[in-house]
């Protein structure tokens, strides 16, 4: 046996680590509660910088009243001719700033007026006319979130684009981008 065991009695030797283990555990949490109050550094290199002019670019996007004044006009044009379709508006980076899906509109309407919304703002092209260069360029169908089916069509503002409005559910492209026009024609009066 150990020489140092045989000093302390059982009881001493079990007293004797629960103290050890107490006073390591309050250390512990003496440093735990300092750290926490303590005020954090701050690095010297963690300060903000103002991008010069010349770094920096200004993009126009439509509001969300545009936008929704926009998704109801398409959506009205298709009503009047009773028509069930859902219209989408995607802002310059083609994120969807409003959806409205019209009563009894298809479940797949819903994606394809948002991926056409999303085509005819990355193009700043009406999508009827994006299919027709399917023929020269095949492989453009292949981009993730695309629709080149006729329903889309851009808003620009100095020939910029800057939304999409893509409308989805008609029997015809040719009818769904009539409505898509309408929407867009109502946000340029």
């Amino acid at each position: 046996m150990n020489p140092v065991h045989k000093k302390f009695s059982r009881r001493a030797r079990v007293a004797t680590g629960g103290a050890v283990l107490a006073v390591v555990a309050l250390a512990g949490f003496g440093a735990v509660s300092a750290n926490a109050s303590a005020p954090a550094a701050t690095p010297a290199t963690a300060t903000s910088a103002n991008a010069a002019a010349r770094a920096t670019t200004t993009s126009t996007h439509l509001t969300i009243d545009a936008a929704t004044k926009a998704a109801q006009a398409a959506l009205d044009a298709a009503e009047k001719e009773n028509q069930r379709v859902t219209v989408a508006v995607v802002d310059r980076n083609g994120n969807t700033v409003v959806t409205l899906r019209g009563d009894g509109a298809g479940p797949q309407s819903y994606e394809s007026a948002e991926r056409k919304a999303f085509t005819a703002v990355s193009w700043n092209a009406p999508t009827s006319q994006l299919a027709e260069r399917l023929e020269q360029a095949p492989n453009l169908k292949d981009i993730p979130g695309t629709l080149f089916l006729a329903g889309g069509v851009p808003v620009t503002a100095g020939n910029a684009p800057i939304a999409g409005i893509g409308v989805a559910g008609a029997p015809s492209g040719t009818l769904d981008e009539k409505f898509a026009q309408a929407g867009a024609n109502s946000v340029a009066r």
